[in-house]
C-alpha cells in the first residue's frame, strides 16, 4: 500500500464521549445466507499458467470456500470476541469500536495497537493475553501492558464515514482521544500497515501522553531511492545487502502489487463485486502481498503456517458480516484525495522514540541503515527469522517479545500514566 500521509497539527479535544459495552453478535440466518452464496459462487476458469502470477489460483479459492461453506465455524471466533471486554464510544461524530483489557499489574504500559487492511481486531487477539498478562507467558510483571485495540473508521465494527475526512490525521486525533477518554496520562502506540501510518502521524502530531510508538512496517525508505523505484530505474551501486534486498521487494511490489491499492485510491464504490460476492471478497483479500498470498495457499493446501484456515476466515467473515468491504477501501481514497501527496514508505521525520521490529516477508524488511536515519530517536531494533505483513497475527510470541523489550526504556516516565 502506498499512499500519502502528512503532518497536521493536533487540535486538543475537550469533548468527553459516552463509552459502552459492546457484545458480537450476529444472527444465524447472515450465517446461513453467508454459506449459501459461497456455494452458489459462479467460477471462472483455471489460470492459464502454472504459478499465482496471473492473481490467486482457482485451486485454492476452491479449497477456501469448501472449507469455509462446509467446516468453519463464525461462532467460536465470536466467543472468543466476547470473551474480552469491546466497547463504542463516538469521537468526532462516528461511532469507534474499541477492546480495551487492563493488566491486573498496577505499573502496566498503556499501549494503543491499530490494525491495517485487509485485517482488523482479530489480528491482534492472539496478543492480548501474553501483554496483559505476561508471568503466565514467560515475562515479568514489570512487562506488563494496558492494551487498546479499536476499529479504524469503516471496518469491523466501528461506524462508517458519510462524508470525506476520515484519513490517518484525523484517525490519529481520534485515537489520542480515545486514550485521553480512557483516563491515560502517558502512553506508547504501535501499528503496522494503516496502524503505521495512523501511529506515524500520532508520533508527529506529538500530544503530550504520547511517549514512543513502534512499527511493524516502518517507513524508512530514503525519498530519492523511493522515487527511482517508483520510476522503475535500476538498482543503485553501493547498497548494503539488506538495502539491496529491501530494493528488490519494493521494485517488485511497485511492478506487481499495487493493484488493489490503485482501484481503492482511485474508485473505491466500483467495488460492487467483493460486497456481493464472499468468494469474491476473500480472493481481494488474500491477493493483499506476494508473501502472505502464498503463505495463504500453502495453508489451504494443508501445510502448517503462522495462520490457519479459520484465522484466515475469521477475518474474512468479519469483513463480510460487518458489510465492510467498500467501506474499509475509501481510507484508500481519502487519503490519496484529503491529504497532500507523500509516499507511504518514504521517511516522515519522526521525533518520538520508536521501536522498529522487521519481519522478513513484509512488503520490504526495513534495513537498520534506512530505520537509523528515519528515526533520530529510534530506540530498538530487530530483524526476526520468519513472519511477514501480519506480524501479531502470524508471529505473536515474536511481537509480544518486542513489545516488552522495546518499549521497557520508556517505562519510568509512564508510572503515573495509567488509567484507574
Amino acid at each position: 500500500m502506498t499512499q500519502p500521509i502528512t503532518e497536521v497539527p493536533l487540535e486538543t479535544s475537550t469533548v468527553r464521549s459516552d463509552i459502552r459495552p459492546f457484545h458480537v453478535s450476529f444472527p444465524e440466518e447472515q450465517l446461513a445466507d453467508l454459506r449459501r452464496r459461497i456455494k452458489a459462487t459462479k467460477w471462472p476458469e483455471r489460470e492459464t499458467v502454472a504459478d499465482d502470477t496471473q492473481g490467486v489460483q482457482l485451486a485454492t479459492m476452491q479449497a477456501l470456500a469448501s472449507y469455509w461453506a462446509t467446516d468453519y465455524d463464525w461462532r467460536k471466533v465470536e466467543a472468543r470476541l466476547n470473551s474480552y471486554p469491546n466497547f463504542i464510544t463516538n469521537i468526532d461524530g462516528l461511532d469507534i469500536h474499541f477492546i480495551h483489557v487492563k493488566s491486573k499489574e498496577k505499573n502496566a504500559l498503556p499501549l494503543i495497537i491499530t490494525h491495517g487492511w485487509p485485517g482488523s481486531v482479530i489480528e491482534q487477539l492472539k496478543v492480548i493475553e501474553p501483554l496483559t498478562n505476561p508471568t503466565k507467558f514467560g515475562g515479568n510483571a514489570s512487562d506488563a501492558f494496558d492494551v487498546v485495540i479499536p476499529s479504524i473508521p469503516g471496518y469491523g465494527f466501528s461506524g462508517k464515514p458519510t462524508a470525506p475526512g476520515w484519513n490517518p490525521v484525523r484517525i490519529a486525533k481520534a485515537w489520542t482521544t480515545l486514550m485521553r477518554n480512557l483516563g491515560y496520562k502517558k502512553f506508547v502506540a504501535q501499528g503496522g500497515d494503516w496502524g503505521n501510518a495512523i501511529s506515524e502521524v500520532m508520533a508527529l502530531q506529538a500530544p503530550p501522553e504520547l511517549l514512543g510508538i513502534s512499527t511493524n512496517m516502518a517507513a524508512t525508505v530514503p525519498p530519492d531511492l523511493d522515487a527511482a523505484l517508483f520510476a522503475g530505474k535500476p538498482k543503485p551501486a553501493g547498497l548494503t545487502a539488506d538495502e539491496s534486498r529491501a530494493w528488490d521487494q519494493l521494485a517488485f511490489f511497485y511492478k506487481n502489487g499495487l493493484g488493489y491499492a490503485n482501484e481503492m485510491s482511485l474508485r473505491p464504490q466500483t467495488l460492487y463485486g467483493i460486497a456481493d460476492s464472499p468468494v469474491g471478497l476473500a480472493a481481494w483479500i488474500l491477493d493483499h502481498d506476494d508473501a502472505s498470498e502464498k503463505m495463504i495457499a500453502r495453508v489451504f493446501a494443508g501445510q502448517h503456517e503462522g495462520l490457519s484456515r479459520d484465522d484466515i476466515l475469521d477475518n474474512i467473515t468479519m469483513y463480510w458480516l460487518t458489510d465492510t468491504a467498500v467501506s474499509s477501501a475509501r481510507l484508500y481514497w481519502d487519503t490519496a484525495h484529503t491529504l497532500p501527496p507523500g509516499g507511504f514508505f518514504t521517511v516522515r521525520n519522526v521525533q518520538l522514540p520508536v521501536v522498529v521490529t522487521v519481519f522478513p516477508d513484509e512488503i520490504y524488511a526495513a534495513p537498520k541503515t534506512w530505520a537509523e536515519k528515519a528515526y533520530p530517536k529510534m530506540i530498538y531494533y530487530e530483524k526476526f527469522p520468519k513472519g511477514g505483513h501480519f506480524a501479531a497475527w502470524e508471529q505473536p510470541e515474536y511481537f509480544v517479545g518486542a513489545m516488552r523489550n522495546g518499549f521497557r526504556s520508556l517505562r519510568s516516565s509512564a508510572t503515573a500514566g495509567r488509567a484507574d
